[in-house]
């Protein structure tokens, strides 16, 4: 079994916390962890793109000269694809990126997202969060203490009002609770800073 050292809000070391090897310490699956980034992605695609054919152009009912005789090629529609102002051919139209996943691939993916962090040295468990003020300053105080730089996501068993608001003016730090946490998320910082609880919230969802 894996331990983690347990850290306080000073950066000090006050205790070990063991991990499930279920959930911090498998073989990460990169190709589910992969399907799982991709429809993360997606999900946030609009899919709204969308070009006119020549069939919905204003215009064009006219045929511009007669078939024959004028020395012109043929034309139908001033609205033809190769004219000004015609319609576009094969452009986008509104769709969906919706990807499919079952429950069991998510939570694997979640799994090797986590073993991940915890195989790059990448995981920081806190004793707790409990801040006294709700201003930024005491927050990055915090986060220099314990070493967490870059990107950073936070995840508590229960949002504060203090550390939402500590945290909200942080460009690099995203705040989640533990029932809320994801992938594409934990996949794109470069720290993981968690509160023991919320360790502890879970593993008894993912084990």
């Amino acid at each position: 079994m894996k331990k983690q050292p347990i850290l306080d809000l000073t950066g000090t070391k006050v205790g070990d916390l063991t991990l499930n090897e279920n959930v911090w310490g498998i073989t990460p699956n990169d190709a589910v962890l992969y399907d799982a980034i991709t429809l993360a992605r997606n999900s946030q695609r609009q899919g709204t793109a969308k070009t006119k054919t020549r069939s919905e152009v204003s215009g064009g009912g006219r045929k511009p000269w007669r078939q024959k005789g004028t020395g012109h090629a043929r034309q139908g529609s001033t609205r033809a694809p190769q004219w000004v102002g015609g319609g576009t051919v094969f452009g986008p139209q509104p769709r969906t990126y919706f990807k499919k996943m079952n429950r069991k691939e998510r939570r694997l993916a979640l799994r090797s997202a986590l073993s991940y962090k915890t195989q790059d040295q990448e995981l920081i468990v806190l004793d707790n969060l409990n801040l006294e003020t709700n201003k930024t300053k005491d927050m990055l105080k915090v986060l220099e203490a314990i070493k967490a730089n870059k990107n950073i996501l936070i995840v508590v068993e229960e949002l504060t009002e203090n550390v939402i608001l500590s945290t909200r003016n942080i460009p690099n730090v995203v705040l989640l609770q533990a029932n809320e946490i994801n992938t594409l998320d934990i996949v794109a910082s470069d720290n993981l800073v968690i509160t023991k609880e919320a360790v502890k919230q879970i593993e008894e969802v993912l084990a």
